[in-house]
């Protein structure tokens, strides 16, 4: 693309995934720029890291909404008014319906290997505690196109980190953020080059 992709990065916490898209933005490894950031926790930390890159950003919480599906079109209304190519969930704790305008323009990332560990009531820290509960050998992060089911869209990057047998859940968790920041990146530079091609529960790279 001749012009860096627009991102919409949404959120519920500390924006440590907003903060990593900021700094690659920044320095030149990610040829794209957040535009808009989208909370829906007044409270969320991500909200004060907009604020300090100077990055508009919005509130949109689900109790002032009559329903989901509103709640969904005021988030996206802000996407569209900012003109936004791709919406990137960073750790947003709400189900979010898409619209048919940006089908296939939402992804999601997720601190597991999916289908392991995902689904409603899995984030954060007990994915991680979930992962060493049943004892499995590797684990990692997934990025997704994200549907309007909770960590269920076609798969488009996925990177495998080892569980290690002395691992607590932080431990865990800071091994599978640094490949976090290497996957979601990889599939933004993958969406803007226009080489991802949705086929059915598949993402074909090409």
């Amino acid at each position: 693309m001749s012009t860096p992709s627009r991102l919409a990065v949404l959120l519920s916490g500390n924006g440590t995934t907003l903060q990593n898209l900021l700094d690659r933005s920044a320095d030149g490894r990610l040829r794209a720029e957040v535009v808009l950031v989208v909370s829906n926790r007044p409270d969320a930390f991500g909200l004060e890291r907009a604020a300090r890159a100077g990055v508009p950003a919005a509130i949109v919480e689900r109790p002032d909404c009559s329903s989901r599906d509103e709640f969904g079109r005021r988030v996206f209304d802000h996407c569209r008014q900012a003109k936004v190519d791709l919406a990137c969930l960073g750790g947003f704790l709400q189900l979010l319906p898409i619209p048919d305008d940006f089908a296939g323009r939402v992804m999601n990332i997720h601190p597991a290997l999916i289908p392991a560990f995902s689904g409603k009531g899995f984030y954060g820290h007990r994915v991680h505690e979930a992962a060493l509960e049943a004892g499995v050998k590797v684990s990692g992060c997934t990025v997704h196109f994200a549907d309007n089911v909770y960590d269920h869209g076609p798969i488009i990057v996925q990177r495998v980190v080892p569980v290690l047998d002395d691992d607590t859940p932080d431990a865990l968790a800071a091994r599978v953020f640094e490949q976090e920041c290497e996957a979601y990146p990889e599939a933004i530079h993958l969406f803007a080059e226009g080489r991802l091609r949705i086929e059915g529960r598949r993402v074909r790279v090409l």
